[in-house]
C-alpha cells in the first residue's frame, strides 16, 4: 500500500513537470517586441521598432517641438542629436537637460547626410520642412516623425503623439489635463462679457533690420490671435491679414484701428527697449492705448510667450491679466510661471529662481 501511494505521488509529480516546466529540448517562448505605430501631424502612419533610443531633433523652428518635446523626462536621455533650440541670445534646453553638452550639435542648415550619420532611429520634425529635410531622409529609410505643436488643437494631439513615441501615455495625459485646465480657469472667468466689454487689441510684432522699424500683425489662425480672443480681447487686425505669416501694416492702419490696448511682441530687439521707443514717438501718442498707457510688452522668459511654443498658457494668463485687470486680480503671474517649470520640467523653485527669473522681461508684473 505504501509503495503504491508513492508510486503515484511520483506519477503526479512528472504529470505536472510536463505540463508546466520547459523542456529541455524546446526552447522557452518569447515575447517579440513589434513595434509601435503612431500617427503624426501629417497623417502619416510610421512604425518604430519600439520606443526609439537615438531620437534626432532637426530644421527650423525647433525649439518650440523641442520644449514641448523635452517636457517628457525620457527626452533627455534618448535624444542623441539636435540642431539650434536658441531663439536670439536665449537656450533653454542646456538649463534642463543635463546632458545637452554630450550631444551632438547640428548645423542650422544640416542636411540629411549629416543627420544620418548619428545614427538616428527616429529623426523629428516640424511638419513644415517635409519637402527640404524630411523627404531626403525618409529616402534614406530613416524614419521620420512630423509635428506641428501650432495651436491649441495640435497641442493635444501632437502630446498624444509624443506620448505613444515614449510610451508614456500618461504623462502625454497629464500635461495636457494641465493645459486645458488653465485654458478653462480664463475662460470660465470672461465668459459672460460682452462684446463691447472685450478691448479692442493690437498685438503687434516689432522688427529692426538694417536699421528700418517694421510692424507686423499675426494670422487669424496663429496662436498670437487665439491667445488675445481667449484672453478677452477683440483683435483688431483679424480682417487685416489673410496670409499664411507675419504681415506689415503701417502707422496709418494703427491709427485707424486705435486700439484700446497694444501688446508688442519683438524676437530680437529687447521688448523693454521696443517699447520705449513706441511710447516715445509723437506719432504713437495720439494713440488711445497710448494715452491710457496700455502698452504692454508681452511677458517674457527665455523665450517670448506669445509664441506657440510650450509657453503659451503662460502667454495667455498674462494677457488676460492685462485685458481685465479687474477680473484677474488674484491672479500671481510669477506663482503661475514657477508652477509651469515645476510641473511641466521638473523644474524646483531655487532653479527657477537662478535660471529663470533673471529673463524675466516685458510688462510680466
Amino acid at each position: 500500500m505504501r509503495s503504491m501511494l508513492v508510486s503515484l505521488v511520483l506519477t503526479f509529480l512528472f504529470i505536472f513537470n510536463s505540463a508546466f516546466l520547459p523542456s529541455a529540448s524546446i526552447a522557452p517562448s518569447v515575447t517579440h517586441d513589434s513595434g509601435i505605430t503612431i500617427t503624426d501631424a501629417l497623417g502619416r502612419s510610421v512604425t518604430l521598432s519600439g520606443t526609439p533610443k537615438r531620437i534626432v531633433l532637426a530644421g527650423k523652428a525647433l525649439f518650440m517641438i523641442a520644449d514641448a518635446i523635452y517636457t517628457f523626462p525620457e527626452a533627455g536621455k534618448n535624444i542623441v542629436s539636435l540642431g539650434s533650440t536658441a531663439q536670439g541670445s536665449g537656450n533653454f534646453i542646456p538649463l534642463i537637460d543635463p546632458t545637452f553638452k554630450d550631444k551632438i550639435t547640428l548645423e542650422s542648415n544640416a542636411g540629411a547626410e549629416q543627420i544620418a550619420a548619428t545614427k538616428p532611429d527616429c529623426v523629428i520634425l516640424k511638419s513644415s520642412n517635409k519637402s527640404t529635410l524630411g523627404d531626403p531622409l525618409e529616402q534614406l529609410n530613416i524614419p521620420v516623425v512630423y509635428l506641428d505643436f501650432e495651436t491649441a488643437d495640435q497641442y493635444a494631439r501632437d502630446m498624444k503623439t509624443l506620448g505613444q513615441i515614449f510610451q508614456n501615455p500618461d504623462r502625454a495625459e497629464k500635461i495636457m489635463a494641465y493645459y486645458t485646465g488653465k485654458v478653462e480657469s480664463v475662460t470660465k472667468v470672461i465668459s459672460n462679457l460682452k462684446d463691447d466689454q472685450k478691448p479692442k487689441t493690437l498685438l503687434l510684432y516689432y522688427s529692426e533690420k538694417d536699421g528700418a522699424v517694421s510692424f507686423n500683425v499675426p494670422p487669424l489662425g496663429w496662436m498670437q490671435t487665439y491667445i488675445v480672443q481667449t484672453a478677452g480681447g477683440q483683435p483688431v487686425w483679424k480682417d487685416a491679414n489673410p496670409s499664411k505669416g507675419w504681415t506689415k501694416v503701417n502707422l496709418e492702419q494703427v491709427a485707424a484701428w486705435n486700439p484700446d490696448v497694444i501688446f508688442v511682441v519683438a524676437y530680437a530687439t529687447p521688448v523693454d527697449e521696443a517699447v520705449k521707443t513706441l511710447k516715445a514717438d509723437t506719432q504713437w501718442q495720439g494713440l488711445k492705448a497710448v494715452k491710457d498707457n496700455k502698452v504692454y510688452g508681452f511677458a517674457t522668459d527665455i523665450y517670448s510667450w506669445d509664441q506657440p511654443d510650450t509657453r503659451w498658457i503662460l502667454g495667455l494668463e498674462w494677457a488676460a491679466t492685462k485685458l481685465h485687470p479687474d477680473l484677474f486680480k488674484d491672479l500671481d503671474i510669477i506663482k503661475e510661471s514657477k508652477e509651469f517649470y515645476k510641473e511641466l520640467y521638473g523644474m524646483e523653485d531655487a532653479a527657477y529662481t537662478k535660471d529663470i527669473q533673471p529673463t524675466l522681461k516685458g510688462d510680466v508684473k
